[in-house]
């Protein structure tokens, strides 16, 4: 990746899911069919495992495969990708024991590496791990350990339709603190469509993701608390190529129902 290209599969195309909740058909059409920066922008087609049957017969992904149920229908998903040859780029799973979450992430780990014995998910496709929505308690923290022992990765869940579904600054950035401290790349879904932190049309303070990706680069470069919630809370940051290229090892890319508008914010800050 060069610096000039920062953006290069950044953006996950997640048209299926809320608030977009396009027709799978039409979504795949409009991956397949784009071009030009908007093409090198995306990363892979982000799918429930339930949609994989219904996936136009031709197409060969990349998908990351959101896992619906729990740790025991993991290997399924994957399975069926090889089935129908389709390039696996990720497969994602959330933690549904909020009582237990260490041990959930446990229960992952175990799946995930049945699976990998067994030969349906091969040993390079990263497997991300949704942690609950929540403070970084002990118990959370305890699951990111059994994350990144294993090597897996961390989904951040960084928005959503309400407001108690965005993070503040502050969790957020404590959630990047922990992942770093781990050494864990992670990926991030909902809520980042737009490059700056912004106020939406519904009144909801929103995270830009040029923001968190130059967070993460001065995390990682050593700023404090502070410094990473201001830079996440700054509505006019003028973004340094060389620090979101940098962030790119940690935050590997975030899902999104809409990829005009990522992009129309990257062209209209000069970044492409």
């Amino acid at each position: 990746m060069t610096t000039e290209h920062f953006w290069t599969g950044l953006v996950d195309d997640a048209a299926v899911f809320p608030p977009g909740d396009a027709d799978l058909t039409t979504a795949v059409r409009a991956y397949v069919d784009r071009t030009g920066e908007p093409a090198a922008l995306v990363g892979s087609f982000v799918l429930r495992d339930t949609d994989l049957p219904a996936l136009p017969a031709g197409f060969s992904g990349p998908v990351t495969v959101v896992v619906t149920g729990g740790a025991g229908q993991l290997a399924g998903p994957a399975a069926l990708c090889g089935k129908r040859g389709l390039a696996l780029a990720g497969l994602d799973v959330a933690l549904r024991d909020l009582d237990d979450p260490a041990g959930n992430a446990r229960r992952v780990v175990a799946a995930v590496d049945a699976a990998r014995a067994e030969g349906v998910l091969a040993e390079d496709v990263p497997v991300h791990v949704e942690l609950p929505q929540s403070e970084t308690s002990y118990a959370w923290l305890a699951a990111a350990d059994e994350v990144a022992a294993a090597e897996l990765r961390l989904k951040l869940r960084t928005g959503g339709l309400d407001a108690h579904q965005v993070p503040s600054p502050a969790l957020l950035a404590s959630w990047v603190d922990a992942a770093l401290d781990r050494e864990t790349p992670f990926r991030c879904t909902a809520g980042l469509h737009r490059a700056l932190r912004h106020t939406g049309d519904d009144g909801v303070d929103r995270h830009g993701f040029l923001n968190l990706l130059t967070a993460t680069r001065r995390a990682f470069d050593g700023a404090s608390t502070a410094e990473v919630v201001a830079t996440l809370e700054d509505r006019d940051l003028q973004p340094d190529v060389a620090e979101l290229a940098g962030a790119r090892r940690w935050f590997t890319s975030f899902g999104s129902c809409s990829i005009d508008e990522p992009m129309a914010d990257i062209r209209a800050l000069g970044l492409a």
